[in-house]
């Protein structure tokens, strides 16, 4: 993985907190990049190019109008307000290289001078067991803080413990083994995510790998997990943004935004659902 500065632009040392989306189910982690990026005052200092991930080109989508610059795969953007490094992802791995796309987004960070990362995704409502929406949809997290994922900041904000978390179950050992570099017959488990058992289900997400290769190099990591199902997943995007603003502390004063909430709309959410239908129709 090669991170390419843009011409005139530096990255900033004192940004130590790497915020990124896990590819899943409704897009939510990157909508929520989104939303962080267009509100936290960024600035992209440039992009990651990495064989492992899909090629994609597409319009500048944070504006605030769209005057042609190209959006990438993997851009970096920088809040020094903040102390943040948003890395936003657009298109998914290939198949069968997310543990080595995560290892080199690890090796990223540390190179970076990173001390903690943090990784927003979501997960298949289906698979959801114990399902309590009695004081709204619920954040749940796994952090490398213990060895059971717990962290008791996490709880204090009333977020719960990603419970399919098992560090002995077989996956997750196998995903522990080689992001530390072991020697592990990388064909004896796959991570596709259309598996029958829980247990194997949850290990095999992309915020799995990218948990277990952050960890392995050291890193604090925290996952920021909502369930959800496909289709219009803004709201949950606003619930995971602003869970990751509480768990780095931060004040809706932080944001720079003058809208309700203290989010400002990116601009490629005007078209995300096409243009409105022509009413000379009706």
């Amino acid at each position: 993985m090669e991170f390419v500065v843009e011409k005139g632009k530096e990255p900033h040392t004192e940004c130590s907190t790497l915020i990124l989306p896990a590819l899943s189910i409704g897009n939510v982690g990157q909508l929520a990049l989104d939303l962080l990026i267009t509100s936290m005052g960024t600035e992209k200092v440039g992009y990651l190019d990495d064989p492992n991930i899909l090629p994609c080109v597409g319009n500048d989508a944070f504006g605030p109008i769209p005057n042609g610059d190209l959006a990438l795969p993997l851009e970096v953007y920088d809040s020094t307000s903040n102390k943040l490094t948003c890395v936003q992802q657009r298109s998914p791995v290939v198949k069968g290289m997310m543990v080595q796309f995560a290892q080199n987004l690890a090796d990223f960070a540390v190179a970076a001078g990173m001390k903690h990362v943090v990784v927003l995704s979501s997960l298949d409502f289906g698979r959801w067991k114990k399902v309590d929406m009695s004081s709204g949809m619920p954040i749940h997290y796994l952090s490398s803080t213990n060895p059971d994922g717990s962290d008791d900041d996490c709880e204090k904000l009333g977020w719960k413990r990603l419970q399919e978390y098992s560090p002995s179950q077989r996956r997750w050992q196998h995903l522990s083994a080689v992001a530390e570099g072991n020697s592990v017959e990388e064909d004896s488990i796959t991570f596709d995510d259309d598996l029958e058992e829980d247990d194997d289900y949850y290990a095999s997400l992309p915020f799995a790998a990218l948990f277990s290769c952050f960890k392995a190099r050291g890193l604090k990591v925290t996952c920021l997990l909502c369930y959800c199902s496909e289709g219009d997943n803004i709201g949950d995007s606003y619930n995971l943004a602003e869970a990751a603003c509480r768990v780095l502390g931060l004040r809706t004063s932080d944001r720079n935004a003058n809208e309700v909430g203290g989010w400002v709309t990116p601009l490629s959410w005007k078209s995300v659902y096409g243009p409105p239908p022509d009413m000379w129709m009706f």
